[in-house]
């Protein structure tokens, strides 16, 4: 940040306006953007014309510059599924509404969604992360607890799919024999909802000759969209009112990347122990990046 704003400073009879450096709170939870724009951040400083983001990318070799046109990263929605049945002896289950059955019926059936209900050319993801029933080898508990993260692009997807993993696992339990007033409680979390990241286009093109210009025509690729989240998007608004544009820098030996596909190895991912981004060229290409991005949005 801090070397970014001596760029531009030293270049500043090159450009003209106002810069908002935002060093972001709170990023891999996914809600640091949208505390500062609660807190008033375009009311206090302006709504800006442009939003620019970058981050690290651990399968891209240092020296370069990745960038997707369109949706970049996904809406991703945090989902609670409560199973409720009627607890009892393992012994005797016939007496009981296994909520351990109906839960691993509907882990496979939510997986349906993706395979029979979409679209398979536009994408989508449910997994469950987390599932917690019983106490005890012979005990049916009266309840399971499940947590999702559901991963879609657009917004009519992004509805269609909570709407399906709620209607799966209501009929489950209705065609267990649940009765209604142990329903599944499905509730999609309204604070860890991060939006989806959709890259201006006509932005990117635009930025990409930049790119090439400064780093050469090599050391820019197009890179594949991914399934991951990023919460950068909240400042381009719901209504992507605010061109935006969020691209990757390089961050990997290019003899590391050789190395594991030599070996048919997959790369460290940006969470893992193992990951460890090489400080130069990717802090200097990140500076040469968003200076040169700035220098051409705010140019004389």
């Amino acid at each position: 940040m801090k070397a970014k704003s001596r760029a531009l400073a030293k270049l500043k009879d090159q450009w003209h306006g106002t810069i908002l450096f935002v060093s972001q709170p709170a990023e891999e939870t996914g809600n640091g953007a949208r505390a500062l724009l609660k807190d008033g951040l375009y009311e206090k400083f302006g709504k800006p014309n442009f939003a620019l983001g970058f981050h690290d990318k651990a399968d891209l070799e240092t020296g370069r510059i990745g960038v997707t046109e369109g949706y970049t990263y996904a809406n991703v929605d945090s989902v609670d599924v409560t199973v409720r049945g009627v607890g009892g002896h393992g012994a005797y289950p016939h007496k009981t509404k296994d909520p351990i059955v109906l839960a691993a019926e509907m882990i496979n059936d939510w997986q349906t969604i993706a395979s029979r209900e979409n679209n398979p050319l536009d994408p989508i993801v449910v997994t469950v992360g987390s599932i917690h029933g019983g106490t005890k080898h012979n005990i049916i508990p009266d309840e399971v607890k499940m947590q999702l993260t559901v991963r879609t692009y657009k917004p009519e997807t992004r509805q269609r799919v909570l709407a399906a993993i709620d209607r799966i696992a209501q009929g489950i339990a209705a065609a267990g024999g649940v009765p209604r007033d142990r329903a599944p409680i499905v509730n999609v979390s309204k604070d860890l909802f991060c939006p989806a990241t959709y890259n201006n286009p006509e932005l990117t093109k635009r930025l990409v000759a930049v790119w090439k210009n400064s780093l050469g025509n090599e050391n820019v690729e197009i890179v594949a969209p991914t399934m991951g989240g990023e919460d950068f998007s909240e400042y381009s608004l719901p209504d992507h009112s605010i061109p935006a544009v969020d691209f990757h820098i390089g961050a990997v030996e290019p003899a590391k990347i050789a190395e594991y596909k030599q070996a048919g190895k997959e790369l460290p991912t940006l969470h893992s122990s193992k990951f460890a981004p090489v400080p130069e060229p990717t802090i200097r290409v990140g500076v040469i990046g968003m200076t040169n991005a700035v220098l051409e949005l705010m140019k004389k």
